[in-house]
């Protein structure tokens, strides 16, 4: 059974990646857009771009693993694809499971691209490499569920895109990346202390200033947090409308 599980996962993955990720619309979304925020305000501010990257990073991974991954489920379940997959021997975990994998290769793969770009502007100055890798798994793994449980919650595309938009865009502004969070009203402090965002904005931050892994360990668990609890409620919600 777990040998069928992981082998489903796989395939379901790849074969998102193929039907749905890598097209040239949602590449360019994924990248350009978080760009185009974080060039207009650098525009306001241009000094210290480098402090920049690890909120334009933070951007490009929930932009990139939730855009696709908050309609692939809803407009499965609206064309009876999603239908078809579970006829097969797995678990319906396995199969939301799979949905998420795909979500957080695309958006590891564009962030990867801005990575490599920022890296080559910048230099790698006293980066932690480790930490960048563990703090955009994590993020990738978290913000992939958020769109998934988006995706199962609502019955239409129009309503998936909505309530994802709902969710990201107060955090592109309340997360810390282009205004820190000490400087936030102390409501709005609490609200962002709420949001993933501003966990793996943090992290990357510390990773940018060559912080050693454990300085962003707590940053790190809450993501880990976020993705395990929105992937329990995603596939509970998606378990009761499949009834």
């Amino acid at each position: 059974m777990l040998t069928d599980d992981l082998r489903g996962v796989f395939y379901i993955a790849l074969k998102d990646l193929r039907a749905y990720y890598f097209k040239p619309p949602n590449i360019s979304w994924g990248i350009l857009f978080p760009f185009a925020f974080v060039l207009a305000f650098a525009m306001r501010n241009p000094a210290n771009l480098r402090e920049l990257v690890p909120g334009l990073l933070g951007l490009t991974i929930m932009f990139g693993t939730s855009s696709m991954e908050a309609i692939v489920i809803v407009f499965e379940r609206r064309t009876g694809a999603l239908e078809r997959l579970l006829l097969a021997p797995l678990r319906l975990p396995a199969v939301l499971a799979g949905k998420l994998l795909g979500g957080m290769v695309f958006g590891l793969t564009v962030t990867l691209v801005v990575l490599v770009a920022t890296t080559l502007i910048f230099g790698a100055g006293t980066i932690n490499w480790l930490l960048v890798a563990f703090a955009l798994c994590l993020s990738a793994a978290a913000f992939s569920a958020m769109g998934a449980f988006v995706s199962v919650a609502v019955r239409e595309v129009f309503e998936a895109q909505t309530l994802a938009n709902f969710l990201r865009f107060p955090m592109m502004f309340l997360g810390g990346v282009f205004v820190p969070l000490d400087s936030l009203p102390g409501g709005l402090r609490i609200v962002a202390r709420a949001l993933p965002l501003t966990y793996a904005v943090e992290a990357l931050r510390v990773a940018y200033a060559g912080g050693p892994l454990v300085a962003a360990g707590l940053d790190l668990a809450v993501l880990l947090a976020f993705a395990v609890v929105l992937f329990v409620l995603a596939v509970r919600v998606l378990a009761r409308r499949l009834d």
